[in-house]
Protein backbone atom coordinates (compact mmCIF):
# COMPACT_ATOMS: atom_id res chain seq x y z
CA UNK A 1 0.00 0.00 0.00
CA UNK A 2 1.47 3.27 -1.04
CA UNK A 3 0.79 6.63 0.53
CA UNK A 4 0.77 9.91 -1.31
CA UNK A 5 2.12 12.95 0.41
CA UNK A 6 0.32 16.15 -0.49
CA UNK A 7 2.62 19.12 -0.52
CA UNK A 8 1.07 22.35 0.73
CA UNK A 9 0.75 24.95 -1.97
CA UNK A 10 2.65 28.12 -1.49
CA UNK A 11 0.85 31.39 -1.89
CA UNK A 12 1.94 33.14 -5.07
CA UNK A 13 4.26 36.01 -4.51
CA UNK A 14 3.16 39.39 -5.73
CA UNK A 15 5.37 40.62 -8.47
CA UNK A 16 5.97 44.24 -9.41
CA UNK A 17 3.12 44.06 -11.91
CA UNK A 18 0.68 42.93 -9.20
CA UNK A 19 1.45 45.76 -6.78
CA UNK A 20 -0.86 48.77 -6.89
CA UNK A 21 0.53 51.60 -8.94
CA UNK A 22 0.99 55.18 -7.87
CA UNK A 23 -2.33 56.24 -9.39
CA UNK A 24 -4.25 53.52 -7.58
CA UNK A 25 -2.54 54.37 -4.31
CA UNK A 26 -3.45 58.03 -4.72
CA UNK A 27 -7.05 57.11 -5.47
CA UNK A 28 -7.23 54.94 -2.35
CA UNK A 29 -5.71 57.74 -0.29
CA UNK A 30 -8.18 60.25 -1.72
CA UNK A 31 -11.07 57.99 -0.70
CA UNK A 32 -9.89 58.16 2.90
CA UNK A 33 -9.00 61.84 3.05
CA UNK A 34 -9.85 64.82 0.78
CA UNK A 35 -6.28 65.68 -0.21
CA UNK A 36 -7.26 67.05 -3.62
CA UNK A 37 -9.81 69.44 -2.12
CA UNK A 38 -7.32 70.63 0.50
CA UNK A 39 -4.68 71.15 -2.18
CA UNK A 40 -7.12 73.19 -4.28
CA UNK A 41 -8.14 75.17 -1.20
CA UNK A 42 -4.51 76.03 -0.45
CA UNK A 43 -3.86 76.91 -4.11
CA UNK A 44 -6.88 79.21 -4.40
CA UNK A 45 -6.08 80.85 -1.06
CA UNK A 46 -2.46 81.50 -2.09
CA UNK A 47 -3.68 82.97 -5.38
CA UNK A 48 -5.99 85.27 -3.45
CA UNK A 49 -3.10 86.40 -1.25
CA UNK A 50 -1.06 87.26 -4.35
CA UNK A 51 -3.82 88.82 -6.45
CA UNK A 52 -6.12 90.61 -3.98
CA UNK A 53 -4.85 93.32 -1.61
CA UNK A 54 -5.99 92.74 1.96
CA UNK A 55 -7.18 89.22 1.22
CA UNK A 56 -5.05 87.75 3.99
CA UNK A 57 -5.76 90.22 6.78
CA UNK A 58 -7.61 89.16 9.92
CA UNK A 59 -10.92 90.82 9.05
CA UNK A 60 -11.01 89.22 5.60
CA UNK A 61 -10.26 85.76 6.95
CA UNK A 62 -12.90 86.12 9.67
CA UNK A 63 -15.44 87.21 7.05
CA UNK A 64 -14.61 84.17 4.92
CA UNK A 65 -15.04 81.91 7.94
CA UNK A 66 -18.41 83.48 8.78
CA UNK A 67 -19.66 83.00 5.22
CA UNK A 68 -18.36 79.44 5.32
CA UNK A 69 -20.15 78.80 8.61
CA UNK A 70 -23.47 79.98 7.15
CA UNK A 71 -23.11 77.70 4.13
CA UNK A 72 -21.76 74.88 6.29
CA UNK A 73 -24.73 74.90 8.66
CA UNK A 74 -27.11 75.03 5.68
CA UNK A 75 -25.26 72.04 4.17
CA UNK A 76 -25.41 69.98 7.38
CA UNK A 77 -28.81 68.45 6.71
CA UNK A 78 -28.08 68.23 2.99
CA UNK A 79 -25.03 66.07 3.77
CA UNK A 80 -27.11 63.65 5.83
CA UNK A 81 -29.77 63.38 3.13
CA UNK A 82 -27.23 62.88 0.34
CA UNK A 83 -25.50 60.16 2.37
CA UNK A 84 -28.66 58.04 2.31
CA UNK A 85 -29.06 58.59 -1.43
CA UNK A 86 -31.51 61.51 -1.43
CA UNK A 87 -31.41 65.24 -2.05
CA UNK A 88 -33.20 68.08 -0.26
CA UNK A 89 -34.51 71.00 -2.32
CA UNK A 90 -36.50 72.39 0.59
CA UNK A 91 -33.41 73.97 2.17
CA UNK A 92 -34.12 77.46 0.84
CA UNK A 93 -37.77 77.35 1.90
CA UNK A 94 -37.01 76.22 5.44
CA UNK A 95 -34.23 78.81 5.78
CA UNK A 96 -36.66 81.62 5.01
CA UNK A 97 -39.49 80.06 7.03
CA UNK A 98 -37.28 79.66 10.09
CA UNK A 99 -36.00 83.22 9.83
CA UNK A 100 -39.54 84.57 9.44
CA UNK A 101 -41.06 82.68 12.34
CA UNK A 102 -38.27 83.28 14.86
CA UNK A 103 -37.78 86.98 14.12
CA UNK A 104 -41.51 87.71 13.94
CA UNK A 105 -42.35 85.88 17.14
CA UNK A 106 -39.54 87.52 19.08
CA UNK A 107 -39.95 91.07 17.76
CA UNK A 108 -43.70 91.43 17.18
CA UNK A 109 -45.17 88.87 19.57
CA UNK A 110 -42.54 89.33 22.29
CA UNK A 111 -42.09 85.58 22.69
CA UNK A 112 -38.76 84.53 24.23
CA UNK A 113 -36.17 83.52 21.65
CA UNK A 114 -35.82 79.97 22.98
CA UNK A 115 -39.56 79.28 22.72
CA UNK A 116 -39.75 80.81 19.23
CA UNK A 117 -36.82 78.67 18.09
CA UNK A 118 -38.43 75.54 19.56
CA UNK A 119 -41.68 76.27 17.70
CA UNK A 120 -39.78 76.66 14.43
CA UNK A 121 -37.81 73.46 15.06
CA UNK A 122 -40.92 71.38 15.81
CA UNK A 123 -42.79 72.66 12.76
CA UNK A 124 -39.79 72.05 10.49
CA UNK A 125 -39.22 68.56 11.89
CA UNK A 126 -42.83 67.57 11.21
CA UNK A 127 -42.79 68.83 7.63
CA UNK A 128 -39.38 67.32 6.96
CA UNK A 129 -40.49 63.98 8.37
CA UNK A 130 -43.44 64.01 5.96
CA UNK A 131 -41.00 64.37 3.06
CA UNK A 132 -38.94 61.41 4.21
CA UNK A 133 -42.03 59.25 4.77
CA UNK A 134 -43.62 60.02 1.41
CA UNK A 135 -40.40 59.47 -0.50
CA UNK A 136 -39.73 56.10 1.13
CA UNK A 137 -43.31 54.85 1.33
CA UNK A 138 -44.32 55.66 -2.25
CA UNK A 139 -40.86 55.53 -3.85
CA UNK A 140 -41.11 59.15 -5.02
CA UNK A 141 -37.91 60.99 -5.83
CA UNK A 142 -37.00 63.55 -3.14
CA UNK A 143 -36.49 66.29 -5.74
CA UNK A 144 -40.26 66.53 -6.25
CA UNK A 145 -41.47 66.17 -2.68
CA UNK A 146 -38.76 68.28 -1.01
CA UNK A 147 -39.18 71.15 -3.48
CA UNK A 148 -42.92 71.21 -2.85
CA UNK A 149 -42.46 71.04 0.93
CA UNK A 150 -40.08 74.00 0.86
CA UNK A 151 -42.81 76.09 -0.77
CA UNK A 152 -45.36 74.80 1.76
CA UNK A 153 -43.09 75.68 4.70
CA UNK A 154 -42.63 79.22 3.40
CA UNK A 155 -46.38 79.63 2.86
CA UNK A 156 -47.21 78.34 6.34
CA UNK A 157 -44.70 80.72 7.90
CA UNK A 158 -46.21 83.69 6.10
CA UNK A 159 -49.72 82.67 7.10
CA UNK A 160 -48.65 82.60 10.74
CA UNK A 161 -47.15 86.09 10.46
CA UNK A 162 -49.95 87.64 8.40
CA UNK A 163 -47.91 87.75 5.21
CA UNK A 164 -44.99 89.56 6.81
CA UNK A 165 -41.41 88.49 6.25
CA UNK A 166 -40.39 88.87 9.86
CA UNK A 167 -39.02 91.53 12.13
CA UNK A 168 -35.48 92.47 12.94
CA UNK A 169 -33.09 89.98 14.43
CA UNK A 170 -32.05 90.40 18.09
CA UNK A 171 -28.92 92.46 18.61
CA UNK A 172 -27.03 89.58 20.21
CA UNK A 173 -27.80 87.38 17.20
CA UNK A 174 -26.38 89.99 14.84
CA UNK A 175 -23.29 90.23 17.02
CA UNK A 176 -22.77 86.46 16.76
CA UNK A 177 -22.39 86.79 13.00
CA UNK A 178 -20.10 89.83 13.14
CA UNK A 179 -16.37 89.42 12.33
CA UNK A 180 -15.40 91.85 15.10
CA UNK A 181 -17.17 90.01 17.94
CA UNK A 182 -15.00 88.03 20.35
CA UNK A 183 -15.71 84.59 21.83
CA UNK A 184 -14.69 84.30 25.48
CA UNK A 185 -12.08 87.00 24.82
CA UNK A 186 -10.62 85.19 21.82
CA UNK A 187 -10.54 86.92 18.39
CA UNK A 188 -12.87 84.35 16.83
CA UNK A 189 -16.47 85.15 15.82
CA UNK A 190 -19.04 83.13 17.82
CA UNK A 191 -20.65 81.73 14.67
CA UNK A 192 -17.33 80.18 13.63
CA UNK A 193 -17.07 78.48 17.04
CA UNK A 194 -20.62 77.17 16.62
CA UNK A 195 -19.74 75.75 13.20
CA UNK A 196 -16.58 74.12 14.56
CA UNK A 197 -18.67 72.44 17.25
CA UNK A 198 -21.15 71.28 14.59
CA UNK A 199 -18.31 69.70 12.57
CA UNK A 200 -17.00 67.79 15.59
CA UNK A 201 -20.44 66.62 16.70
CA UNK A 202 -21.39 65.53 13.18
CA UNK A 203 -18.17 63.54 12.79
CA UNK A 204 -18.70 61.81 16.14
CA UNK A 205 -22.31 61.01 15.30
CA UNK A 206 -21.60 59.52 11.87
CA UNK A 207 -18.56 57.46 12.86
CA UNK A 208 -18.93 56.71 16.57
CA UNK A 209 -22.63 56.09 17.15
CA UNK A 210 -24.94 53.26 16.14
CA UNK A 211 -27.54 55.54 14.45
CA UNK A 212 -24.77 57.22 12.47
CA UNK A 213 -23.39 53.89 11.27
CA UNK A 214 -26.88 52.75 10.32
CA UNK A 215 -27.31 55.89 8.26
CA UNK A 216 -24.02 55.25 6.47
CA UNK A 217 -25.02 51.61 5.93
CA UNK A 218 -28.30 52.60 4.27
CA UNK A 219 -26.45 54.93 1.94
CA UNK A 220 -23.99 52.19 1.00
CA UNK A 221 -26.65 49.54 0.34
CA UNK A 222 -30.34 49.90 1.29
CA UNK A 223 -30.96 46.23 0.49
CA UNK A 224 -28.14 45.05 2.73
CA UNK A 225 -29.35 47.39 5.49
CA UNK A 226 -32.81 45.82 5.34
CA UNK A 227 -31.31 42.33 5.51
CA UNK A 228 -29.67 43.21 8.84
CA UNK A 229 -33.01 44.58 10.11
CA UNK A 230 -32.28 48.31 9.89
CA UNK A 231 -35.51 50.30 9.66
CA UNK A 232 -34.70 52.25 6.49
CA UNK A 233 -37.99 54.16 6.49
CA UNK A 234 -37.35 55.47 9.99
CA UNK A 235 -33.89 56.64 8.95
CA UNK A 236 -35.31 58.43 5.90
CA UNK A 237 -37.94 60.14 8.03
CA UNK A 238 -35.41 61.25 10.64
CA UNK A 239 -32.86 62.35 8.02
CA UNK A 240 -35.26 64.71 6.26
CA UNK A 241 -36.64 65.96 9.58
CA UNK A 242 -33.09 66.74 10.68
CA UNK A 243 -32.34 68.48 7.39
CA UNK A 244 -35.35 70.75 7.86
CA UNK A 245 -34.31 71.60 11.42
CA UNK A 246 -30.74 72.32 10.30
CA UNK A 247 -32.08 74.64 7.59
CA UNK A 248 -34.12 76.55 10.16
CA UNK A 249 -31.00 76.80 12.33
CA UNK A 250 -29.12 78.28 9.38
CA UNK A 251 -31.99 80.65 8.65
CA UNK A 252 -31.86 82.09 12.16
CA UNK A 253 -28.18 82.90 11.80
CA UNK A 254 -28.77 84.30 8.31
CA UNK A 255 -31.41 86.63 9.75
CA UNK A 256 -28.83 87.91 12.20
CA UNK A 257 -26.21 88.23 9.46
CA UNK A 258 -28.47 90.03 6.97
CA UNK A 259 -30.36 92.10 9.54
CA UNK A 260 -33.70 91.51 7.82
CA UNK A 261 -35.61 88.74 6.08
CA UNK A 262 -36.98 88.55 2.55
CA UNK A 263 -38.24 85.80 0.27
CA UNK A 264 -34.86 85.38 -1.45
CA UNK A 265 -32.78 84.97 1.72
CA UNK A 266 -32.28 81.23 1.29
CA UNK A 267 -31.98 80.97 -2.49
CA UNK A 268 -28.17 81.08 -2.76
CA UNK A 269 -27.78 78.47 -0.03
CA UNK A 270 -29.76 75.78 -1.80
CA UNK A 271 -27.27 75.48 -4.64
CA UNK A 272 -24.27 76.15 -2.42
CA UNK A 273 -25.29 73.43 0.04
CA UNK A 274 -25.52 70.85 -2.76
CA UNK A 275 -22.32 72.08 -4.40
CA UNK A 276 -20.37 71.98 -1.13
CA UNK A 277 -21.47 68.40 -0.42
CA UNK A 278 -20.49 67.14 -3.87
CA UNK A 279 -17.27 69.16 -4.14
CA UNK A 280 -16.27 67.89 -0.71
CA UNK A 281 -16.48 64.35 -2.02
CA UNK A 282 -19.80 63.05 -0.71
CA UNK A 283 -21.77 61.48 -3.53
CA UNK A 284 -25.37 60.32 -3.56
CA UNK A 285 -25.61 57.27 -1.35
CA UNK A 286 -22.10 57.69 0.07
CA UNK A 287 -19.25 57.43 0.65
CA UNK A 288 -18.46 60.65 2.44
CA UNK A 289 -19.17 62.54 5.64
CA UNK A 290 -19.72 66.04 6.97
CA UNK A 291 -16.00 66.68 7.44
CA UNK A 292 -15.59 66.46 3.67
CA UNK A 293 -18.54 68.81 3.28
CA UNK A 294 -16.79 71.33 5.55
CA UNK A 295 -13.71 71.22 3.31
CA UNK A 296 -15.97 71.69 0.28
CA UNK A 297 -17.62 74.68 1.97
CA UNK A 298 -14.26 76.35 2.63
CA UNK A 299 -13.11 75.71 -0.94
CA UNK A 300 -16.35 77.07 -2.37
CA UNK A 301 -16.30 80.19 -0.17
CA UNK A 302 -12.65 81.05 -0.81
CA UNK A 303 -13.15 80.50 -4.55
CA UNK A 304 -16.23 82.73 -4.55
CA UNK A 305 -14.37 85.48 -2.70
CA UNK A 306 -11.49 85.36 -5.18
CA UNK A 307 -13.85 85.36 -8.17
CA UNK A 308 -15.75 88.37 -6.84
CA UNK A 309 -12.46 90.16 -6.19
CA UNK A 310 -11.39 89.45 -9.77
CA UNK A 311 -14.61 90.91 -11.16
CA UNK A 312 -16.38 87.71 -12.15
CA UNK A 313 -20.14 88.01 -12.52
CA UNK A 314 -22.69 85.75 -10.91
CA UNK A 315 -23.20 83.95 -14.22
CA UNK A 316 -19.46 83.25 -14.48
CA UNK A 317 -19.46 81.83 -10.98
CA UNK A 318 -22.40 79.54 -11.73
CA UNK A 319 -20.66 78.17 -14.81
CA UNK A 320 -17.48 77.49 -12.88
CA UNK A 321 -19.37 75.84 -10.03
CA UNK A 322 -21.16 73.60 -12.51
CA UNK A 323 -17.88 72.54 -14.09
CA UNK A 324 -16.39 71.75 -10.68
CA UNK A 325 -19.43 69.66 -9.73
CA UNK A 326 -19.23 67.73 -13.00
CA UNK A 327 -15.55 67.06 -12.41
CA UNK A 328 -16.19 65.89 -8.85
CA UNK A 329 -19.01 63.59 -9.95
CA UNK A 330 -16.82 62.20 -12.74
CA UNK A 331 -14.11 61.30 -10.22
CA UNK A 332 -16.22 59.93 -7.37
CA UNK A 333 -18.88 58.42 -9.61
CA UNK A 334 -16.32 55.94 -10.95
CA UNK A 335 -15.99 54.21 -7.57
CA UNK A 336 -17.72 50.86 -7.32
CA UNK A 337 -20.26 51.11 -4.52
CA UNK A 338 -21.04 48.50 -1.95
CA UNK A 339 -24.60 48.22 -3.30
CA UNK A 340 -23.15 46.97 -6.61
CA UNK A 341 -21.21 44.26 -4.79
CA UNK A 342 -23.96 42.83 -2.55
Amino acid sequence: MTTTTVQPQKAPLLGPADKPGIRERLVRLQRRFPFVQLFLLAAVFCYGLAALPGFGNATSIKSILILSALVGIAALGQSVVVLIGGIDLSVAGFIVAGAIIVTQLTSANKIPFGIALAIAFVGAAILGAVVGYLCHRFMVHPIIVSFAMGAIALGVAQLQTGGKFGGGAPVWLSQMTSPVTLTFGLPVPPLVVVWAAVIVLAALFLHKTVPGRRLMAIGASPRAAQLVHINTRRVWVLAFAFSAVASVFAGVFLAGFAGNVDSTLGNPYLFQSIAAVIIGGTIFGGPGDYTRTAVGVLLLTVLTTVLVGQGFTGADQQILYGLIILAAMAVYGRDRRLRDQV
